[in-house]
């Protein structure tokens, strides 16, 4: 088997091992919110199609991203570029259902934006939902490389360069420094700060804590 192949097996085709962690995390959505279905949701950092695929789809999906907007949208979804950590006027000034964000916060930007992140979440609903990977599991996610996160920045930069199972091969160290820097797993302490109210909720493997995701239901 090739690595190229390896990482699909484990987490990027839709029958693999991460894909169906993210099934389970979406049935756990469901059930947390049984009302889903009927709730207005801003997804901060996210994509229309994670809730294309989703078992249950709200009833407005509002994706908020730096990424490029894509063209077509359906008729439930509403798409804007703009900063989770510094939300236009015209969103921050919105109220949703439900905040949702999956493995966004652990790439803002340390500390403060991670604060600031928080406070939008908080701002925008009462209820939310906000997953990240766990610093302490010993596999770094984005990269599937063991203890990845504990290295010095600069192994950290030499492994995200040439690690064979990293999602999008940095074309060269500088850009591969910048996504070790841009990538800042975080811990349970971390997240009770960020969301003092919330229930934190581990999802384990192998009795380890995978991730982590910090709930309130308004």
């Amino acid at each position: 088997m090739g690595l190229h192949s390896l990482r699909r097996r484990l987490v990027d085709s839709p029958d693999s091992w991460g894909a169906r962690r993210r099934a389970r995390r979406a049935l756990w959505l469901s059930e947390t919110f049984p009302d889903l279905a009927q709730m207005s949701v801003i997804d901060l950092g996210g994509r229309v199609d994670t809730w294309e695929r989703a078992p249950v789809r709200p009833k407005h999906v509002h994706v908020v991203n730096l990424e490029p907007l894509p063209g077509e949208l359906p008729e439930w979804a509403e798409l804007d570029y703009g900063d989770a950590c510094a939300l236009p006027p015209q969103i921050a000034s919105r109220r949703y259902d439900l905040v949702f964000s999956n493995s966004v916060i652990e790439h803002v930007g340390g500390h403060e934006r991670r604060v600031r992140f928080a406070e939008s979440v908080h701002t925008l609903a009462d209820a939310h939902w906000v997953q990240t990977p766990y610093r302490f599991f010993p596999i770094e996610p984005h990269w599937v490389a063991p203890g990845m996160q504990f290295l010095p920045t600069s192994l950290r930069t030499t492994v995200a360069h040439h690690w064979p199972l990293s999602h999008t091969p940095a074309k060269d160290r500088a850009t591969a420094m910048q996504n070790v820097l841009w990538t800042e797993l975080i811990d349970k302490t971390q997240m009770r700060h960020y969301f003092p109210h919330s229930t934190i909720r581990p999802e384990r493997f192998c009795g380890l804590i995978k991730s982590m995701i910090a709930y309130k239901l308004g």
